[in-house]
């Protein structure tokens, strides 16, 4: 039985939608490596194209570009897997390979041509939630802005008054 936990990140909106796929669906991506695009009509996303950009097996060691095998120990300066604190720091991490195996838990995937339908409404995420939050945020800001302003201005006539 295979099961992958799909990431699919949009670039165009900047947000990044879940989906776990198994067993029939799944078959498909095994043998895949990072880098290559697949249809979305494949994994039930109809009229998308989407690039495998990586992906973490069942430890939670990250797949990386140009490992052959399935899980290795490298000496590594930065990038995944790795991220260098000093400039000329190497460390021994453990990273998978690029290639999708049974072994992988999550694949992040990457739309690179969009479809008919929002990947929200494929989804059935409602962003008119997000979106009176993020406004309520506004108001709440430009409120604060504006009772800092009189703030000022009263300390301004205060000064003015004292001077006098």
């Amino acid at each position: 039985m295979v099961s992958f936990k799909l990431c699919i990140s949009d670039p165009s909106s900047g947000k990044t939608f879940q989906k776990e796929i198994k067993d029939n669906i799944a078959r498909p991506l095994i043998g895949l490596n990072i880098g290559e695009t697949i249809k979305g009509d494949n994994i039930e996303i109809n009229g998308y194209e989407l690039q495998i950009t990586g992906g973490s097996d069942y430890c939670g060691f990250p797949m990386r570009k140009g490992i052959l095998g399935i899980r290795k120990k490298i000496a590594i300066y930065g990038g995944v897997g790795f991220k260098g604190d000093a400039k000329g720091i190497k460390r021994r991490k453990t990273v998978c390979g690029h290639k999708i195996h049974e072994r992988i838990s999550q694949i992040n995937l990457k739309v690179t041509k969009q479809g008919a339908k929002k990947l929200a409404e494929i989804f059935g995420v409602s962003e008119e939630k997000k979106e009176g939050k993020s406004e309520a945020k506004k108001q709440e800001k430009e409120e604060v802005k504006e009772q800092k302003s009189e703030h000022k201005k009263e300390a301004k006539t205060e000064k003015e008054e004292k001077k006098e």
